[in-house]
């Protein structure tokens, strides 16, 4: 039996746990129908949640912050990169919405919103990162410019699974 990719959301938001991955994590193990090839990464904007899809039937779920109303992307793309405690420069629009924000911010600073890793995303200035100490609130909420923020504990768990070329479905 084929589901859709619609029907894979349906089914996932009821969450069919399989178990935790670690003890107080946010991220779990859930059942998963068919229709995103393995290694894919597909992010549903209204239930917060980025899944991992594994080939098993199965996907590794994490709670993520998307982009706030209006700054919300959706489609296919790829990961064009992986950066450890990257770096960070507030592109053109957070720095206008935001012009008190540095110019620069260099990785492992406790205010750098990329948090302890990154997964870049072509085309354009998007991620799927880390989260800043003082924004770990903001997971599983709508609170970014576009980028999809995770755990810093989410995203080194996320990061050795994906490879530079997966696809990222974002999905409303």
């Amino acid at each position: 039996m084929t589901i859709s990719r619609r029907g894979f959301l349906s089914i996932a938001a009821f969450g069919l746990p399989l178990g935790a991955v670690q003890e107080g994590a946010a991220r779990e193990m859930v059942a998963l129908p068919q229709g995103y090839p393995p290694g894919d990464v597909v992010v549903s904007t209204s239930q917060r949640m980025l899944y991992f899809v594994q080939g098993d039937g199965t996907a590794v779920r994490y709670r993520v912050a998307v982009g706030m109303p209006g700054r919300q992307w959706f489609g296919t793309r790829l990961i064009d990169g992986k950066h450890m405690q990257p770096a960070w420069a507030p592109p053109a629009e957070v720095k206008r919405a935001k012009p008190s924000i540095p110019d620069y911010i260099p990785g492992g600073s406790p205010a750098n919103p990329m948090g302890a890793a990154a997964l870049t995303i072509s085309p354009g200035e998007y991620a799927i990162h880390g989260t800043a100490p003082s924004m770990r609130s903001s997971i599983g909420r709508y609170a970014s410019f576009g980028c999809i923020r995770m755990l810093d504990e989410d995203i080194l768990d996320l990061y050795p699974r994906v490879r530079v070329g997966a696809r990222v479905h974002v999905v409303r």
